[in-house]
């Protein structure tokens, strides 16, 4: 499916809000595509359609991953807001024909995981740094995902592990898994 036609879809799915944030990671993962010479089309159409379930309903996403056999563990189950990379990947996959490797990053966008490649690289720090992200840190992220990508994703990794002890949240199995598979390797 071309990017204007999945544009058109996203109209439909998110609010205007959701729908400008997901032009915003598509422009940043454009960019850091063309930096870190990773196919920038891709790194688009990834960037655009990310958050393609993440307005669904909780109610939806738990019927969605059972009726398509998406394993859901005990910290999505808690915290359902996570679920939606994993469904976005399945819908992306069966809607828009997404690869495999296109899925792995959706699913990764917001947890991170082991092993990932530079497109699941892309999205996640994306996602984090895009022009819509204003917190105090996303200045300094943006600078240095073009400086070290690895080293931006393990301080925004480190950022979302100190906002789950915070706040007293569970932290994801993924999020552990992907900091420490960055500083082994």
């Amino acid at each position: 499916m071309e990017l204007e036609e999945i544009k058109d879809v996203l109209k439909t799915k998110l609010s205007e809000k959701r729908f400008y944030h997901s032009l915003c990671v598509m422009d940043m993962c454009e960019k850091l595509a063309l930096h870190y010479n990773v196919n920038p089309d891709v790194a688009k159409l990834v960037g655009l359609a990310h958050d393609i379930a993440k307005e669904m309903p909780s109610d939806e996403k738990i019927k969605y991953a059972k009726e398509n056999n998406i394993p859901i563990n005990d910290v999505e189950l808690a915290s359902q807001g996570l679920l939606h990379a994993k469904i976005g990947a399945d819908i992306c996959k069966k809607q828009f024909g997404f690869s495999d490797v296109m899925c792995k990053a959706i699913s990764l966008h917001t947890t991170g995981g082991e092993d990932m490649d530079m497109l699941s690289k892309i999205l996640f720090i994306g996602d984090g740094i895009g022009l819509d992200r204003t917190y105090e840190e996303a200045d300094y992220i943006r600078d240095l995902a073009f400086k070290d990508l690895d080293s931006s994703i393990l301080y925004m990794l480190n950022l979302t592990i100190q906002e789950c002890i915070e706040k007293n949240r569970p932290i994801h199995t993924d999020t552990i898994l992907a900091r420490n598979w960055l500083l082994m390797n």
